[in-house]
């Protein structure tokens, strides 16, 4: 699909999306809980669709309504193949779950989730006793339980989502398990888990970020749950508002968990005009000028702040471009070759992305399949000289379905 977008002002509220983040560690917490849970709020991004369908296949009664999703806790395995779509997540959470089950279980997945690197996975479970196979360290993965606790060292340096995903899994293991994580990058995603993880009963002892202590035993306990909305997802329009025009967003928690809060920060770094009331964030366009943002413990954010720094009088700099590379496309390289079509002078040096502001021109550009390339690039299309056409825009389902209607919403000129 191809998506149009003409330059126009921004203004207007609008309530924040749901976290697909929350929305995906909710389901798996409610498929190991016993009873039925009421998830409140949850996204239907394609992230929580296939969460939803990996749900069912391992045994929970899933029924969505508008609004909520009714997740009855598994009684057994009921498909011994799994499709976890293109979510990243879902694959490296779900694979440490699938081991609790002592049959042998196929992971798969689609689009450009066949080529990101699965070796964490496989390197994990395989330290407790787990049968796991991969394809050469991509999918589809093949693993056999049961997961029965132990103790494992693993890399927290590209990701940290293996990390959930044995958090999810291990409090129901029979023994007592340790975890010690080398290097982990994206804190605020594992104080994400942790929160959700607490909130459905059970326990982990978290010393530093270093050691995760694990009782066996443990129970899930079925919740009504609430999911918050999406700080990721608000950035981009958030963006929209300091470089268009004005923007309201409601619904957004200011104590969220959620590391891509810190989109305010940057947005204050850059001179946007900010009122900050309860749980609402409005965002006027101002003077903006060039700013420094370590993005390394939150490299989705990369997306946008490209988008707003192109708008920034001077040269911005952004750092953790190492943490792009294993993303839905090279978010890197993705960033550098379609911005560079919009004429703004976009630099790879060591860890950082430097950009300088520039006259955004019209013209045809690519999502590389990648949800958060595609928005960047309608956000950065606001005040461009001409119409932007973005190629494979439909990607934004991944995360964000109604983004091109919400961003619609609050254009002027349409």
């Amino acid at each position: 699909m191809k998506q149009v977008v003409v330059p126009s002002k921004i203004f207007g509220k609008i309530k924040a999306p749901a976290s697909k983040s929350v929305t995906q560690r909710a389901i798996a917490a409610a498929l190991l809980a016993e009873g039925e849970s009421t998830i409140v709020n949850p996204s239907y991004c394609d992230d929580a669709l296939a969460a939803m369908s990996i749900a069912s296949g391992l045994g929970a009664k899933v029924r969505p309504n508008p609004g909520e999703l009714k997740i009855i806790g598994t009684t057994g395995l009921k498909e011994q193949k799994l499709n976890c779509g293109e979510s990243g997540l879902a694959i490296r959470m779900f694979s440490p779950i699938a081991s609790l089950f002592s049959d042998e279980i196929k992971l798969t997945g689609s689009g450009t989730l066949k080529a990101r690197p699965m070796s964490m996975i496989q390197d994990a479970l395989t330290q407790f006793g787990v049968k796991c196979e991969s394809n050469n360290g991509l999918l589809p993965i093949t693993i056999q339980g049961p997961l029965k606790g132990g103790k494992c060292t693993i890399d927290g340096s590209l990701s940290s989502q293996i990390l959930t995903g044995l958090m999810m899994a291990l409090p129901l293991a029979e023994e007592d398990s340790e975890i010690e994580v080398v290097a982990l990058r994206s804190k605020p995603y594992i104080d994400m888990t942790l929160k959700v993880i607490n909130d459905f009963g059970v326990n982990i002892n978290r010393v530093g970020y270093n050691l995760f202590k694990i009782q066996g035993g443990q129970h899930f306990k079925a919740q009504t749950y609430t999911v918050e909305s999406d700080w990721s997802g608000s950035a981009f329009l958030l963006v929209a508002g300091a470089i268009m025009g004005k923007v309201i967003i409601t619904d957004l928690n200011p104590v969220s968990q959620q590391g891509d809060k810190a989109i305010i920060t940057a947005l204050d770094k850059a001179g946007a005009s900010l009122n900050i009331s309860n749980n609402s964030r409005e965002v006027s366009k101002d003077r903006l000028k060039a700013f420094e943002f370590d993005a390394t413990d939150t490299p989705d954010l990369f997306p946008p702040l490209v988008a707003l720094a192109s708008y920034c009088k001077g040269t911005s700099a952004i750092r953790g471009v190492k943490r792009l590379i294993n993303k839905e496309s090279d978010r890197c390289q993705a960033l550098l070759e379609e911005f560079t079509k919009l004429g703004v002078k976009v630099e790879i040096v060591d860890d950082y992305m430097l950009v300088s502001g520039a006259t955004i021109k019209g013209g045809d550009v690519v999502s590389h399949d990648d949800h958060r390339i595609a928005m960047a690039l309608a956000v950065a299309a606001l005040g461009a000289e001409d119409k932007v056409t973005i190629k494979d825009a439909h990607c934004v389902s991944k995360s964000y379905p109604n983004f091109f209607d919400d961003l619609r919403s609050l254009c002027t000129d349409l």
